[in-house]
């Protein structure tokens, strides 16, 4: 695994959802009660950016026309057939580190 540093524990508090763009792609970050997530930044119906649309409890919904998928494992709100990536995890002492495809 090749863990990429993408912040720091402070600047995700609880209840947040960010969009970080690393090697060109779109990722959205979310913190759930102190549960770091990360997930692929582009909403499959028509491109929307994840990160900067809305987290309501652990659902990140998409900003264009209200898709919704769950933090954890990428199930769509209304179709569990349809899931977007996620990510491998660490949060250390002054890093919140991902797995991503690709990277090293």
């Amino acid at each position: 695994m090749a863990w990429i540093r993408i912040g720091a524990p402070g600047e995700l508090p609880p209840g947040t959802l960010i969009e970080i763009i690393q090697d060109g792609e779109p990722y959205a970050v979310c913190n759930i009660d102190g549960d770091v997530r990360v997930m692929a930044g582009v909403c499959p119906h028509q491109g929307g950016p994840l990160g900067q649309g809305a987290l309501e409890g652990s659902l990140v919904t998409c900003p264009w026309h209200s898709w919704q998928f769950e933090s954890s494992d990428g199930v769509c709100a209304f179709n569990e057939g349809l899931r977007i990536p996620t990510y491998p995890v660490r949060v250390e002492e002054n890093a919140i580190l991902v797995d991503l495809p690709g990277l090293a």
